[in-house]
């Protein structure tokens, strides 16, 4: 559906489903293999505080059958979570202290990532928080389906190397490199602007990919083209280019975490069709949700926080909204609190 128009207050086609509760507890009711797009925007620093982790998972040669499979599907995550889809290799260690994965040219999950726990201690807390909802993300992708996982500097060294030997190095499509220029620049170092966005295809055979749907650009030096091909504008690299939501700009929703539509829209117009299911469970202000009913795709949005769950009902008027058990039993609890409070005053 190439040009349809995803701007905040435009006719929305698709539905939109949003889960107030826990993304973990949310996610896990969903069927395998429901998404065709799943987009993924984890806060850059949760579950990071000081204490070393601690590796309880014993190196191990691997045999050469093993070795044959590297890079298949784990079958299975730290809490039991299942992945679906692959013909993955797991095994327990010897006295059963941890589920090892195999992976990354051979090498086993549970030691990579003790290796970069000793290397950053912190990083085990964040990689706890982030790995079983990736997991689950893995298990709810369609065969066809496409997996971006949007980081910073800061983590997207780690989650690469890692998502490697979860799901298989020849599962990576794409790292996307969302540049941009706004804001205090540091005079210490080279200023950071830019975020990183994973891409990873559940069946590399047989994902969607649909570059004829894609907002196309400006040619740098249009000149060097024909006319014909600077008017249409070129397919965006590996490379965005692309401002920040304005302060100031129609879209703009106040939520602090705001990514922009247009990073969104390529997303959904790339790697999805009218019609396919997009998930994201760190939904935040809504945007892909907003961008994929635009765009004629049924979105599912989950998140736990009560702002966020405001500003989407806000932005997506005829969105249907659920919420999990724990999340409708705390907004009773602060209806009750807020009766009492109004009775006592009165």
């Amino acid at each position: 559906m190439p040009g349809a128009d995803a701007r905040p207050g435009a006719q929305a086609s698709g539905p939109v489903e949003i889960h107030e509760g826990d993304n973990l507890e949310v996610i896990r009711g969903f069927a395998d293999g429901s998404f065709t797009l799943i987009y993924l925007d984890p806060p850059f620093n949760t579950g990071r505080v000081q204490g070393k982790a601690v590796e309880t998972a014993k190196p191990r040669a691997a045999t050469q059958a093993e070795a044959d499979g590297a890079g298949a599907v784990p079958a299975e995550s730290r809490e039991g979570a299942r992945t679906g889809g692959g013909s993955g290799l797991s095994h327990r260690t010897t006295d059963n202290a941890a589920v090892v994965r195999r992976g990354f040219h051979g090498r086993e999950y549970e030691r990579l990532s003790g290796d970069l726990r000793s290397y950053d201690d912190r990083f085990g807390d964040y990689w706890g928080f982030l790995e079983p909802r990736l997991l689950e993300a893995w298990r709810l992708l369609a065969d066809d389906g496409t997996l971006y996982v949007h980081l910073d500097y800061r983590e997207a060294h780690y989650a690469k190397v890692l998502m490697d030997a979860l799901f298989g190095r020849d599962r990576f499509l794409n790292e996307l490199i969302w540049a941009y220029d706004y804001g205090a620049k540091t005079r210490k170092r080279w200023p950071t602007k830019h975020d990183t966005i994973l891409v990873y295809v559940k069946d590399p055979q047989r994902y969607w990919f649909d570059s004829d749907s894609v907002d196309r650009e400006p040619y740098m030096a249009p000149g060097l083209v024909t006319p014909e091909k600077a008017e249409r504008g070129k397919l965006p690299t590996d490379v965005w280019w692309h401002t920040i939501v304005p302060t100031t700009g129609r879209e703009k929703t106040g939520y602090p975490t705001q990514k922009p539509e247009g990073i969104l829209r390529r997303i959904v117009q790339a790697s999805s069709r009218p019609g396919d299911r997009v998930l994201d469970f760190f939904a935040g202000s809504g945007t892909t949700g907003a961008v994929a009913s635009a765009l004629g795709r049924q979105a599912v949005l989950v998140d736990a926080n009560p702002e966020a769950i405001a500003v989407m009902r806000k932005r997506m008027p005829h969105a249907t909204v659920l919420a999990s058990a724990p999340a409708a039993a705390q907004t009773a609890r602060t209806a009750a609190r807020a009766s009492r409070g109004a009775a006592t005053a009165s």
